[in-house]
């Protein structure tokens, strides 16, 4: 295995993103909050992000992107979780939509969407989760039809994150019958505001609305518009999960909550019970920040580390609960608002568990993981 990349990689990129943050929240134009990667929506701070060359950073110069590492780019996320800011109009596209398109698209289909995603135009949301379908991704039941000049979807999703607001949908959609529901899948790129495109909200506990179910009847996409190879699609989108699963926002969704902690132990210097909780959670963050550090690594390599992303989830989701369970402990929290940190990430927390795979199929992944010398 590859020695891990320096621990002061990126340190200019750091400082510049916590240049913008601040900024912003000095002008008051957005609040710190938990869980912002996928709650906190604001395309104008996107925008600001991509002007600075902070999205699409490991694409390609050609296609608006700086060509830098995953490395460097883990940095960047970081510092925006760190901050609690307001990401989610980029986050999906950037993640994992324009990677996956970079290994498999056509060069028609990079050359259009990937400069939309660097400058913070195209907006991305997921259609994989299905119901009826729990947490077997494999159970498409959405289908993809050839016609002339492309393809005519039609189906149901649900959970889809920000699907109102998105200008685009990754879509994974049954294109073949076989015996095996692993096979016959192929991803496609599909524009919501296409012909029988429809989305009906599902507010969460608190009332937000980030949450849609969304139905394709007989929707057209040009042919350009499927990413890779016709079937094989489920190779290539567990392949794409490693982005999904492998990034900081597994383990930082409720930083805001350990920052409050950090806080409170210093007020509290004699609380030894209170002060060994936080050393422990604390040098669980360390390690997994390092593991975050490994998949990145693995990705600059051209891998794709699904078991080491599965293994980083996993873990993460449980810190993360776990950083919520230690505030409450700490008797600050009687009365939780869905405004503050605390509250927001109770709220959000049942989540974590499941979004990008439940834990049962993540400790599957990594039951299946090769031994390495």
């Amino acid at each position: 295995m590859s020695p891990p990349p320096p621990l002061d990689a990126g340190a200019e990129l750091r400082a510049r993103v916590r240049e913008l943050t601040a900024s912003w929240r000095a002008a008051g134009r957005y609040v710190p909050r938990s869980d912002s990667w996928l709650r906190s929506f604001d395309l104008e701070f996107s925008k600001a992000l991509a002007a600075d060359g902070l999205i699409a950073m490991t694409y390609p110069k050609e296609y608006g992107g700086a060509g830098r590492s995953n490395v460097e780019r883990l940095a960047v996320t970081e510092e925006l979780l760190r901050a609690g800011a307001p990401v989610a109009a980029h986050w999906i596209g950037d993640r994992q939509i324009g990677p996956a398109i970079l290994r498999h698209g056509s060069p028609a289909l990079r050359a259009e969407i990937l400069p939309r995603i660097a400058a913070a135009e195209a907006v991305f949301c997921l259609g994989m989760s299905e119901p009826e379908a729990g947490s077997d991704l494999a159970a498409v039941r959405t289908s993809a039809t050839p016609v002339r000049g492309g393809w005519l979807i039609s189906g149901h999703k649900i959970w889809t994150s920000h699907a109102h607001r998105a200008t685009h949908a990754y879509v994974l959609a049954r294109t073949a019958r076989t015996e095996r529901k692993h096979e016959g899948l192929t991803e496609f790129v599909l524009d919501m505001a296409a012909d029988g495109v429809s989305t009906t909200p599902i507010p969460d506990l608190a009332g937000e609305h980030h949450f849609n179910e969304v139905r394709f009847e007989e929707v057209f996409v040009p042919a350009h518009r499927v990413i890779g190879t016709v079937g094989n699609g489920w190779r290539q989108v567990v392949e794409q999960l490693s982005f999904e699963r492998g990034g900081a926002e597994r383990v930082l969704s409720s930083y805001p909550v350990l920052a409050e902690l950090v806080a409170h132990a210093a007020e509290e210097r004699d609380d030894a019970e209170l002060r060994s909780l936080l050393g422990s959670l604390v040098a669980r963050l360390a390690v997994l920040r390092r593991l975050c550090r490994e998949v990145a690594g693995r990705l600059d390599a051209g891998q794709a580390p699904v078991q080491e992303a599965a293994a980083l989830k996993y873990l993460g989701n449980a810190f993360e609960v776990d950083v919520v369970e230690a505030l409450r402990r700490t008797g600050l929290c009687h009365e939780p608002s869905p405004d503050g940190a605390f509250g927001q990430a109770l709220l959000a927390s049942p989540g974590f568990g499941l979004r990008g795979g439940a834990a049962e199929v993540l400790l599957s992944l990594v039951a299946r993981q090769e031994t390495r010398a």
